[in-house]
């Protein structure tokens, strides 16, 4: 079993900056991808940013050049920096993981409301 927390998140006018942090814990962890998706109301659920432990990344076309995941391996750690932020990023946004052994998890998930 795997555990998520969450922290980070808020509200910020457009054009500002956030950084969402998730930290993983559990037994036995062998994490295999990190990374962030986001569910805003009335729309399907997003894949914004993931990284694998080949430290291939990859971001959705939305946020790309705007976003940068990074993870910490030794604290079991990921990070969403979020920059040059715009209304339409408004949304819950949930980390998750997924084990080599093909356990998966997700944090509980935090708000992120960009004014315009």
């Amino acid at each position: 079993q795997v555990q998520l927390v969450q922290s980070g998140g808020g509200l910020v006018q457009a054009g500002g900056s956030l950084r969402l942090s998730c930290v993983v814990s559990g037994s036995m962890l062998s994490i295999d991808t990190m990374g962030w998706y986001r569910q805003a109301p009335g729309k399907e659920r997003e894949l914004v940013a993931d990284s694998h432990q080949d430290w291939r990344t990859t971001y959705a076309d939305s946020v790309k050049g705007r976003f940068t995941i990074s993870r910490d391996n030794a604290k079991n750690m990921v990070y969403l920096q979020m920059n040059n932020l715009k209304p339409e990023d408004t949304a819950v946004y949930y980390c998750y993981v997924q084990l080599y052994n093909g356990i998966r998890g997700r944090g509980q998930g935090t708000q992120v409301t960009v004014s315009s």
